[in-house]
């Protein structure tokens, strides 16, 4: 136990605690186990200042409690004695004092006069300092998995409870009691900044600045207080643009005014959560034993940066979506961690019976997935996020505006981040702050779906009956879960780089600036980035890396490990951030939870065991190896580099690298501009040299690997051939655009051909990734060829296009091999402008001999297939 420091100020005089409230502490002590928010409170004090704490109630459990903590923490003991003005009296006060021993009236009164008395003894002694430390106390904020479910109707709300309902919250939840601690507030220092009030005005301003520092801890750790739903509703169908929308309703459509009410009200409860703090508890008491069936455990990484920053802000979290449990995980976690679990923006098509009002009492709110043709229904849901925005209610949704099918970031929806800034824009009391949240998965439930759907399958809807046939995917275990928490975006520095006079706006709640969609489009990109900047690499994504890049999908044992082992120290030497994760796992680790979680499989052979994934699980393992696939664009285009060349120059490889850049951020959301990725990629190339897989001459500037039977040589391949197939996309569409000439496809078009052209190639060459022919990646690449000038659209719909999309035909061939570029160009339709794309020109790299001989590639071929480990 920690010695209790004496305090330098004269005026302090160290007392006995009353032997009732000494044999008080010793009956609590058993049923109360305290958690202190900080761990070690002691470091916020300043020497020399006597002490004084706030509470926010008043009640000898709380000063018990509050004893304690101190005691444990070695603070100054509240029961000391302070001399003030014709008195002395304890180290404590409370900002509610209740009359009556057992069901006495709460007087929010209380704190004027010890305030006031403190402020006095500081006018009568101007050498005299006292720090008030604001204490705040929650008993059962968090029943765990072993609590009883009465003991959740006695954990802690904004309720304010007699000493009777105390009690019980103690002797049922006292085991789960927090005591946060603030940091102490100079009572010295708010006397000289606030020269000219009065003694009454300054002890009413200290009270009422510490019941809004109360609020807003209250708010973070156990939610804002929310009145019944029919309260927000009702602000809902007053707020003025509601009226105006509603009478508009009633003109256009010629029904009565109460009709067009009880229309916008059906709508605002159609959407509006009922959040209910016993709920919310509830289901985290089932939940724990939820997850625990399911996974062998959930990580969460830099969560503190989060709690740090979060209080004062009104905090949207933006996590990756790919799979159902990511909203119950994400609430889960935070209300375990002490944090306020978010009201959630849900689809529609999840309020089903039974279902649907458990989601809406747990914080979910729903929407329609489109408010074409509703303006109305339009108008009610903006002015419901305001209502929650202005309230400062956490909030949680999905920029991707639904699950990933291929385990890549899919390009954001903005609308949801749209109505949030312009919610903010028309009442900017309180910051807005982003927070990216990277879940990343060992096995998912709707694997097997997810292939079906990117096969052609139609997405199945949601529906009871559904939901009950799926419960057969709980006798599964899906090992790990890790939440990693990004870097956070603060909103206005994002309005401030779009317009400098963006405040202007706040003047008119109707307006919409024209550089609104520019912030908001930029927001969306910067979540995105930071998702990624929060990546957990994982023993099944470096499985996936290794075993998917090979023709056969296996590997020998011990090219695999020395596999795993080059991913590891190249994530590691090259760190894509400082929040990305990596599994401390060893190579044979990794291997062996690999086969225990069976997603990949041992064959036995004298020579050495060979490790394969195959079928389905290959095709599946696929959305994995997309999970990290952005932290290994750089080396994978380095590697493309010598995939068909022996030789390349360091400056070649650079500048064509800047070439595709854009194209590969535009896909996997990378965080650098052009000239860091150039920078990136000079990295890589001294790590591959440092590593020996590239040999550096010529001062530096020429680069060269071994032949193709070299161990150095197939590590490469392997790198390289986890981007080959968006290398290929990406050759698939221009050279479809560039056979059919200028003025003949419109974008469409030119997306048909190129999915069934994907589609073809993948029948023909056995592709386990149904991504591969994913339409939204080729709108996306066509999307990025407009943004980038290489094409655009002509009177009539059509595309035409520049040069340099021929000259990027003529670039493919460094990375493409031949009979993959014959492959793509035999099965693209052409029209009447269809032409050789793959005339060899006089300065082709492997017409120049800086290619592999054709024996090179059949010894490298046969290696490819049959590899086995050998000495240098």
């Amino acid at each position: 136990m920690s010695e209790i420091p004496m305090s330098a100020d004269p005026h302090v005089h160290v007392a006995r605690s009353p032997w009732w409230f000494k044999l008080l502490g010793r009956l609590l002590e058993p049923w109360v186990k305290i958690k202190r928010e900080p761990a070690e409170p002691a470091g916020l004090l300043h020497g020399g200042a006597a002490v004084c704490y706030a509470i926010e109630r008043d009640g000898t459990s709380d000063a018990l409690i509050l004893e304690r903590a101190c005691r444990e923490a070695g603070l100054p003991s509240p029961m000391q004695l302070l001399e003030l003005p014709g008195r002395r009296r304890r180290s404590v006060f409370s900002l509610s004092r209740r009359h009556g021993w057992l069901f006495g009236r709460t007087d929010a009164r209380g704190p004027k006069e010890p305030i006031g008395q403190l402020i006095r003894a500081l006018e009568d002694d101007p050498s005299r300092d006292i720090q008030v430390v604001p204490v705040s106390i929650y008993v059962g904020r968090a029943p765990n998995r072993e609590s009883g479910w009465f003991s959740v109707l006695f954990a802690e709300n904004w309720l304010v409870v007699g000493r009777f309902r105390r009690m019980l919250a103690l002797l049922l939840n006292g085991r789960d009691t927090v005591v946060h601690f603030s940091a102490p507030v100079s009572l010295r220092n708010v006397l000289t900044e606030s020269q000219g009030l009065t003694s009454e005005r300054l002890t009413r301003k200290i009270a009422r600045v510490l019941r809004t520092h109360f609020r807003r801890i209250r708010a973070a750790v156990i939610g804002p207080d929310l009145s019944h739903r029919r309260t927000v509703v009702d602000a809902v169908l007053n707020a003025q643009p509601v009226r105006d929308a509603v009478a508009a309703t009633a003109s256009k459509e010629n029904i009565t005014q109460a009709k067009a009410e009880r229309r916008a009200r059906d709508f605002a409860l159609e959407i509006a959560a009922d959040y209910s703090h016993p709920v919310v508890r509830s289901t985290s008491f089932l939940l724990s034993n939820f997850w625990n069936k399911l996974y062998d455990g959930i990580a969460m990484h830099h969560f503190d940066k989060v709690r740090a920053i979060a209080p004062g802000h009104e905090v949207v979290y933006v996590p990756s979506h790919r799979s159902h449990t990511d909203y119950l995980l994400l609430s889960y976690q935070l209300h375990h961690s002490g944090v306020v679990p978010p009201h959630i923006a849900a689809g529609v098509n999840l309020n089903l019976p039974l279902i649907g009002p458990l989601l809406r009492r747990g914080g979910a709110f729903f929407l329609r997935r489109s408010f074409k043709g509703n303006a109305l229904y339009s108008v009610v849901f903006n002015e419901y996020l305001a209502q929650l925005v202005d309230r400062g209610v956490p909030l949680e949704y999905f920029i991707e505006g639904g699950r990933s099918r291929t385990g890549r970031l899919l390009t954001p929806r903005a609308g949801m981040l749209a109505m949030t800034v312009r919610a903010y824009l028309r009442a900017p009391r309180r910051p807005v702050l982003f927070q990216p949240v990277y879940i990343g998965y060992e096995k998912l439930m709707e694997g097997k779906s997810y292939i079906g759907e990117l096969s052609g399958k139609p997405k199945e809807k949601e529906s009871l009956l559904g939901l009950i046939r799926g419960l057969k995917v709980l006798r599964q275990r899906y090992g790990h879960v890790t939440l990693n928490f990004g870097e956070p975006i603060l909103l206005e520095p994002v309005l401030e780089a779009a317009a400098a006079d963006w405040r202007e706006a706040t003047a008119d709640p109707d307006a919409k600036p024209e550089w609104l969609n520019r912030a908001v489009d930029g927001l969306a990109e910067r979540i995105q980035v930071n998702i990624n900047r929060a990546a957990d690499v994982n023993p099944i994504n470096l499985l996936a890396l290794a075993l998917l890049a090979t023709p056969k999908h296996a590997m020998a044992e011990n090219d695999l490990l020395v596999q795993l082992e080059l991913t590891k120290a190249m994530f590691q030497e090259l760190p894509y951030s400082d929040r990305v994760t990596i599994t401390p796992m060893n190579p044979p680790g990794i291997i062996a939870y690999g086969e225990q979680m069976g997603w990949i499989r041992r064959v036995r052979h004298p020579l050495g065991d060979v490790l394969v994934t195959e079928g389905e699980q290959a095709v599946l393992l696929s959305y994995f190896r997309n999970n990290v696939l952005h932290l290994n664009a750089a080396a994978a285009w380095v590697a493309a580099c010598f995939l068909n060349n022996r030789r390349m120059s360091r400056s070649s490889v650079v500048r064509l690298g800047k070439i595709i850049y854009p194209f590969i951020q535009g896909e996997l959301f990378l965080p650098w501009d052009e000239e860091g990725f150039a920078n990136q990629v000079q990295d890589t190339i001294d790590f591959f040299v440092r590593r020996g897989m590239l040999e550096s001459n010529g001062e530096g500037r020429l680069l060269e690997r071994g032949p193709g039977q070299d161990d150095g040589a197939y590590q490469l391949r392997v790198i390289a051939r986890s981007m080959l197939q968006a290398f290929e996309r990406y050759y698939i569409a221009i050279a479809a655009l560039v056979k059919n000439g200028p003025h003949t496809m419109s974008s469409g078009e030119l997306e048909t051909a190129c999915t069934l052209t994907a589609q073809r190639l993948s029948l023909l060459n056995e592709l386990s990734a149904p991504e591969f022919f994913d339409k939204a990646l080729f709108r996306g690449f066509i999307q990025k060829l407009r943004e980038q000038k290489v094409v655009w659209t002509d009177e009539n719909g059509k595309l035409d296009f520049a040069d340099a999309l021929e000259d990027m035909v003529r670039d493919a061939r460094v990375i493409l091999a031949r009979e993959v570029r014959h492959s793509i160009l035999k099965i693209t339709p052409g029209g009447e402008n269809d032409r050789d794309l793959d005339a060899r020109p006089p300065d082709d790299p492997q017409a120049s001999g800086t290619g592999d001989s054709l024996h090179e590639r059949h010894v490298a071929n046969e290696k490819q297939r049959h590899h086995t480990h050998e000495g240098p």
